[in-house]
């Protein structure tokens, strides 16, 4: 009776201490949703290391979930060339790369609710709008759009505050965060509540002209300076934290970075 009562106790143990285990890491698609996925390689990783600070800057031990993350973001999504031959393989790993960066804080967000990834090879016309864009988020029709020469040029000019992968992935986050998915309400309410608080008083300082780190387009609307702040968190965060601390701790606390 005894032996029956022990062997159900044993294996309960076992999955209790595999599910610990699983849980000690930085996200815990490492022991689901990523196992099976084959290696980056190493070309795919020497343009990591070339182009991706945030990567160059992990500790050696989280490199390997990063790059998963990379390759199942790559998995999830469909990536159309506009006016290029193709997407080679640079360009998904470090599109991936932007998208997981702003993510890392969340293991289990890869901006589901966006199937479709376009990439032009510069600034495109919009047909809805009639004005030329570098890039933008379609929550309707489920699309992030990039146009390339200008997502390298934020990469490669990485602290001056303006980088479009990273502000169109911002835009998407926010946007995630709200619809209805697996993916749903994310952010913790109290510290987005008191972002938009402290936004909204640098919104007025920029459209009064007064002097601020980030660039006018900020002003533009609530969402626009999330995103322009988001730029600045990555590529100058001492000066970003020199200049309103507060804000910027915020901003951390809401990436859970």
């Amino acid at each position: 009776m005894q032996d029956d009562v022990w062997g159900p106790l044993f294996i309960f143990g076992v999955a209790i201490l595999i599910v610990i285990l699983f849980s000690s890491f930085k996200g815990l698609n490492l022991g689901f949703r990523l196992w099976g996925l084959p290696p980056l390689g190493k070309k795919n990783r020497e343009t990591l290391k070339k182009y991706c600070r945030f990567y160059n800057e992990l500790p050696a031990n989280e490199r390997a979930n990063f790059e998963k993350r990379i390759q199942y973001f790559i998995k999830k999504k469909t990536f159309i060339p506009r006016s290029i031959p193709q997407v080679t393989p640079e360009m998904k790993i470090l599109i991936g790369a932007t998208a997981i960066q702003l993510t890392y804080g969340y293991p289990n967000v890869y901006l589901t609710h966006f199937k479709r990834i376009l990439i032009y090879p510069d600034n495109y016309y919009s047909t809805i709008n009639k004005v030329y864009h570098q890039g933008e988020v379609n929550p309707l029709n489920k699309i992030i759009v990039i146009s390339w020469n200008n997502f390298v040029r934020g990469m490669i000019n990485n602290d001056d505050g303006v980088n479009l992968g990273l502000h169109e992935m911002a835009h998407a986050l926010r946007l995630e965060n709200i619809i209805r998915n697996n993916e749903f309400n994310f952010i913790d309410k109290k510290v987005l509540d008191h972002w938009e608080y402290l936004a909204g008083q640098e919104i007025l300082k920029l459209r009064n002209g007064q002097e601020s780190i980030f660039r006018g387009y900020g002003a533009t609307s609530a969402e626009e300076f999330f995103a322009v702040a988001i730029e600045n968190f990555f590529e100058r965060p001492d000066q970003f934290k020199s200049y309103d601390t507060t804000l910027y701790h915020t901003l951390a606390q809401l990436l859970k970075q």
